[in-house]
């Protein structure tokens, strides 16, 4: 008799969705950004050393490294991901935090809930997963258009497996 570790046809997945916080400023904007903060603080700080107002030179390269750390850490913010996938015989759930951590939830489909909360006028406010007595929030950085668009095609899988 021979083992075999290849997926049947019900662990294929039927739904897969990696969600990732959006940043609108790219690496070429942020130096962009940088630069000319670095020449508005050289040109300004000369102007005010030249007329003896030697304290504001520091203060305003404070401000452009406050400004440089402020980046950093949203970028580094920006590292989380969570991976979804839905099969017949599972619905998977992978966070990774900022630090690259990674917690793994797996979850039995046709017993899992989809909780999604509303508000009138922004829309999505929370997306869950329930079952088994845990809860697990999902897309929780994600703007709302994504999280409409998003809870539309992973209620859509989740129905699917369950037969609806």
């Amino acid at each position: 008799m021979t083992e075999t570790n290849a997926p049947s046809d019900a662990d294929a997945p039927i739904f897969r969705a990696l969600l990732m916080p959006h940043r609108s400023l790219g690496r070429a904007g942020f130096y962009a950004l940088m630069a000319t903060l670095l020449v508005g603080w050289a040109v300004t700080g000369v102007v005010f050393l030249s007329r003896g107002a030697w304290p504001v030179f520091g203060f305003f390269g404070l401000d452009v490294l406050l400004v440089y750390v402020a980046f950093r850490m949203n970028y580094r913010a920006a590292r989380a991901r969570e991976e979804v996938s839905v099969s017949r015989t599972a619905l998977d759930i992978r966070k990774t935090a900022p630090s690259g951590r990674t917690e793994d939830h797996r979850f039995n489909p046709f017993w899992a809930r989809f909780d999604v909360a509303r508000h009138a006028e922004i829309g999505i406010t929370r997306m869950a997963v329930e079952g088994q007595g845990r809860t697990v929030p999902i897309g929780g950085f994600l703007n709302p258009d994504d999280r409409e668009s998003f809870a539309t095609a992973f209620s859509s899988a989740l129905a699917a497996v369950k037969g609806r």
